[in-house]
């Protein structure tokens, strides 16, 4: 089958809350020529993303056509749950004429590209395209700097080594196998020139930075590449070339089931208070008040805090369950989890 006749996948890759679930919505609802399919990955056991994108589903994305892959990163789950669901994709009622997958926040681009070698696949899809979706507020704030604390720095001057973080391996990770960087949330951000020079600093190779504001951006500059990014394997650098597998040891998710909420400024003060003392990554979930109807979507990036009411139905009853990630070496499970409940 030539390459026109393959079906079109673009891989948003991009860290924790970096804004690739609310790209994705946007495609979706501007989308006016095309049948889609998503593909969503959650490092949690908790697929929020999903729920959020199954919101905006209409005839052009069907809901049959939106997928989750909830068990681990999907670089490390390519055989068990990638390859089956793209063939069910493939084989089912509404084939799509470009698929989206949105990668977890933690996973690592490259050993996704490979399974397009696949041979139950190869021969009917191409990654039109890598698009990393970058947090311009983070990398300002140098969430992803390979020197992050003083120890790390003597440990560098005393072995002449650069150490990476894990979180600056995976941000270089991501933006290296990428086609196009989109740059997110530029409007919290005094000097997006330094912003973009940090970036480029960080790249293998000169890539396009595109700015991108509440998922905002003329489609036809990220849809419809045709880069057959699985061919070019080679010029995508990796910290893990060479290596048969990988783990995400140094990162830790964990559930927190939570019963109705008495007073939601209490709770917020208090995740607000533990997020920081555990340099918490990301806080994902849905939460039930007392005596209100809607569930509480409640959202952490970093520090940055959000609760608000949604008509997003989960399916959750009486429990409550939040997603939390963060560096294994930052959190006390148990004590953020005592703490959060004990108001």
């Amino acid at each position: 089958m030539s390459n026109l006749n393959k079906i079109p996948v673009t891989i948003l890759t991009g860290f924790l809350g970096a804004g690739k679930t609310t790209l994705i919505r946007s495609l979706i609802v501007n989308n006016k020529s095309k049948r889609l399919a998503v593909i969503i990955n959650e490092f949690g056991d908790l697929g929020v993303d999903g729920e959020i994108i199954k919101e905006c589903s209409d005839d052009s994305c069907p809901v049959e056509n939106i997928l989750e892959l909830a068990n681990g990163c999907i670089c490390c789950t390519v055989a068990d749950d990638f390859v089956p669901t793209m063939k069910l994709l493939l084989e089912g009622k509404y084939v799509p004429d470009h698929i989206l997958i949105e990668t977890s926040g933690l996973a690592l681009p490259k050993p996704l590209l490979k399974a397009f070698e696949w041979p139950e696949i190869r021969s009917r899809l191409t990654v039109d395209s890598v698009l990393a979706v970058v947090d311009a507020e983070a990398v300002q704030n140098g969430t992803f700097a390979p020197k992050t604390s003083s120890e790390l720095a003597k440990i560098q001057e005393e072995t002449f080594v650069e150490h990476e973080t894990p979180l600056s391996e995976v941000f270089e990770d991501q933006i290296n196998c990428a086609d196009v960087v989109l740059l997110t949330k530029p409007d919290l951000v005094a000097d997006l020139k330094s912003v973009k020079k940090t970036i480029q600093d960080e790249l293998q190779r000169s890539l396009p930075i595109l700015e991108v504001e509440n998922g905002n951006i003329d489609q036809r500059l990220i849809l419809g590449l045709n880069a057959q990014a699985e061919t070019e394997l080679d010029k995508r650098k990796s910290h893990h070339d060479g290596f048969d597998d990988h783990e995400h040891d140094d990162f830790e998710t964990f559930s927190v089931q939570m019963g109705p909420l008495a007073n939601v400024e209490q709770f917020t003060n208090n995740l607000q208070k533990l997020i920081y003392e555990n340099e918490v990554l990301r806080v994902k979930g849905f939460l039930n008040v007392r005596g209100k109807p809607l569930r509480l979507l409640v959202q952490a990036v970093g520090t940055r805090l959000s609760v608000n009411f949604t008509n997003i139905d989960p399916g959750i009853t009486s429990v409550g369950n939040l997603v939390v990630i963060a560096e294994k070496s930052k959190v006390n499970i148990n004590g953020f989890t005592q703490k959060l409940k004990s108001d």
